[in-house]
């Protein structure tokens, strides 16, 4: 069986859904807490490559972080964003579940269906 991992925050209402969702499925993922262990601006380049979004796409842009660090300005690189999550992950979006190259937000859960 392909092995799973979730980018899970176990505050979420979403994430939680995911994670059941897939536990239901037979399927233990490695979960992955980002908000205590954050990602690495490689890591978080890999997973936008994975998902095949761009690096705004993966980011919560309503969070109030997002404003303050004005990431949604014209000219702001993708680096630059990608360094603003590995700071702040927060600005994930979440939870993403990666199965080898393919990934998916679970926005809403029943997307990760498309992984299995």
């Amino acid at each position: 069986m392909p092995l799973y991992t979730i980018y899970h925050n176990p505050r979420c209402s979403q994430s939680r859904q995911t994670l059941e969702l897939l536990n239901e499925r037979g399927i233990d993922p490695e979960v992955v807490d980002y908000l205590t262990a954050p990602l690495s601006t490689q890591a978080l380049q890999t997973l936008s490559q994975k998902l095949r979004v761009s690096v705004v796409d993966m980011m919560r842009t309503k969070e109030q972080v997002f404003k303050e660090l004005e990431l949604g300005d014209t000219g702001v690189t993708d680096d630059q964003l990608l360094q603003a999550i590995s700071q702040n992950p927060i600005l994930l979006e979440r939870p993403i579940v990666v199965c080898g190259d393919r990934a998916v937000i679970g926005r809403p859960p029943e997307n990760v269906l498309e992984l299995i």
